[in-house]
């Protein structure tokens, strides 16, 4: 088995429990064959507002259907991207480091995206590359994935599957926009904005037994 490759599902805006998991292998193979899970971070993050935590949805076609994540496309008759982006500046215009990203994001989000893994595709890029993180990202098709060689987390990182999360990743606070008390977890751009070029020793340190994961 190749420890230097993480097989794992596509995240829209991952957490960083998603980007704590990623952090440790050279090697992504996102893994597109399969049923799209509904209610999952597939089409889903989470933000911090003035007043609570915020989820961004994306909206998509069939997905209460038994159809495969590569083939479900986002539902762009619904205004979502400007909604989503509304939100993310509004949330993190006074970030530190916001003004420095903003024009990288906000050009995914003018842009026309008819699946949804290639909007999420795009998303995950552009955060490795904010985070100077160099990594070999293939997308892995078949069906056979499970023989793939590799360390396979497909669907371990679910909403449904809190209690995973403290195997992975352990929370380690920095200053965010809003509050006193942290709120740890949420999507990859609180971070991202919040704390820029130090953004990825943030997730060095919320490691678990790195050798481990």
């Amino acid at each position: 088995m190749e420890k230097d490759t993480l097989l794992i599902d596509l995240h829209y805006l991952p957490s960083l429990t998603y980007f704590t998991k990623v952090l440790a292998y050279t090697k992504i193979a996102l893994v597109m064959y399969g049923q799209y899970q509904k209610q999952s971070y597939s089409n889903r993050c989470y933000i911090l507002g003035a007043q609570k935590v915020d989820r961004l949805t994306v909206p998509v076609i069939g997905g209460k259907k038994q159809v495969p994540y590569s083939m479900i496309k986002i539902d762009n008759q619904q205004k979502w991207a400007q909604t989503h982006w509304r939100t993310i500046k509004t949330n993190y215009g006074k970030a530190p480091y916001f003004e420095y990203m903003e024009t990288y994001f906000q050009s995914i989000f003018w842009t026309h995206y008819t699946y949804l893994y290639e909007l999420s595709l795009t998303l995950f890029t552009l955060c490795l590359d904010l985070l100077q993180l160099k990594k070999t990202v293939t997308l892995q098709t078949s069906s056979m994935y499970s023989e793939v060689e590799g360390v396979h987390a497909i669907h371990d990182i679910n909403p449904k599957k809190q209690h995973s999360i403290s195997k992975i990743y352990q929370p380690v606070a920095y200053q965010q926009v809003f509050g006193t008390e942290f709120i740890g977890n949420l999507s990859i751009i609180d971070l991202l904005f919040c704390k820029g070029p130090e953004a990825c020793k943030v997730l060095e340190a919320s490691m678990v037994h790195p050798a481990c994961i």
